[in-house]
């Protein structure tokens, strides 16, 4: 078997909530990621799909070791990273790097593309000798599909989707291994959100990368990833293949975000169930006991309130499920791309 290239065990990341202003006191903690594990192979695309609010972006943070995590590891090659400081996680930067949500506000508007794209060989000068960054850029800004004779431009000369190319092209200079997707196409039109995935697609399989990609929309990760896990309020509630969450999810809030998954198809639409979600996703400072989706679950019983369930298989499904009573549902969908 591949060795994994990423493994995240019992990651947990709280933020304390604090009253007064001079004597601050901890009244409470954002339980944002609460327990998460999953493994990420060589060239593999592992989704990461759920609300707003769920803790996708602040996972995103802590793999990039961005920001400390309370509790838990991140192994890159072995290498636990969060522990990693100095020299050591500059060393690390090479190999993991980040695709921002937003490409208006992620680009610095006082610099040019070719600055933009050059900056990373600027803290890494080992990477491109300074007589040939220029031609690095041009080579970079070719590669995403820009021309490379806009390298003194500036963003604001750019479309959204041109920008969002710019900021790949910017995550590919120091040609790493990993790169955290952070709902990189959530901001663009549907149009331009299929070019800029299937670029994505396509660097993947020239340059071998390995993506961890984040989103809010089911219908976006499905063509892109291999694997996909589901989080709710902090935690992942299913994990599996693409044809396994997509075709057979046994999570009822998995079953519920595919169903509210537009077809464009009328007769396979006709046919398709909607199940409808009552309430508000709650607080993450005072997630509910138990299940934290029990308050808006259909099939919640006395159980889901006392205990929590297991991310495992359970019977009669063929991948793991956080739910007590999991059951495989078969969804009614479009296969067409």
């Amino acid at each position: 078997m591949t060795e994994n290239i990423l493994e995240v065990r019992d990651l947990v990341k709280h933020y304390p909530v604090t009253r007064g202003v001079v004597f601050k006191k901890t009244i409470g903690q954002v339980k944002a990621v609460d327990g998460v594990s999953f493994d990420l192979r060589p060239g593999e695309t592992l989704g990461v799909v759920g609300e707003s609010g769920c803790g996708k972006s602040t996972l995103a943070r802590v793999l990039m070791n961005l920001e400390k995590p309370t509790a838990g590891s991140v192994h890159y090659k072995g290498q636990d990273i969060s522990k990693f400081s100095g020299s050591a996680l500059r060393r690390l930067r090479r190999q993991i790097q980040l695709v921002m949500q937003d490409p208006y506000t992620s680009l610095n508007p006082r610099m040019t593309v070719g600055d933009l794209i050059g900056e990373p060989f600027e803290i890494h000068p080992e990477v491109a000798p300074k007589g040939s960054r220029r031609d690095k850029v041009k080579e970079l800004l070719d590669l995403v599909g820009l021309n490379p004779e806009h390298i003194n431009r500036y963003p604001h000369q750019f479309s959204g989707g041109q920008r969002q190319r710019i900021g790949i092209a910017r995550a590919l200079a120091l040609r790493p291994e990993i790169i955290v997707c952070d709902e990189p196409v959530s901001a663009l039109d549907v149009s331009i959100q299929a070019q800029v995935m299937n670029l994505l697609e396509k660097l993947q399989d020239e340059l071998g990368l390995s993506y961890v990609f984040i989103a809010h929309d089911l219908s976006v990760v499905r063509h892109l990833s291999d694997r996909v896990a589901v989080m709710y309020l902090g935690k992942i509630v299913e994990i599996g293949t693409e044809d396994e969450i997509y075709d057979r999810p046994t999570h009822p809030y998995t079953q519920a975000l595919l169903s509210a998954v537009p077809v464009p198809d009328p007769t396979v639409r006709d046919n398709k169930a909607i199940i409808r979600l009552t309430g508000d996703v709650p607080s993450p400072i005072s997630p509910p006991s138990g299940c934290r989706f029990r308050t808006r679950c259909w099939k919640a019983q006395d159980v889901c309130a006392e205990q929590v369930p297991l991310l495992e298989i359970r019977q009669g499904s063929d991948h793991p499920s956080a739910c007590h009573f999991a059951e495989q549902r078969e969804i009614v969908h479009s296969h067409e791309a």
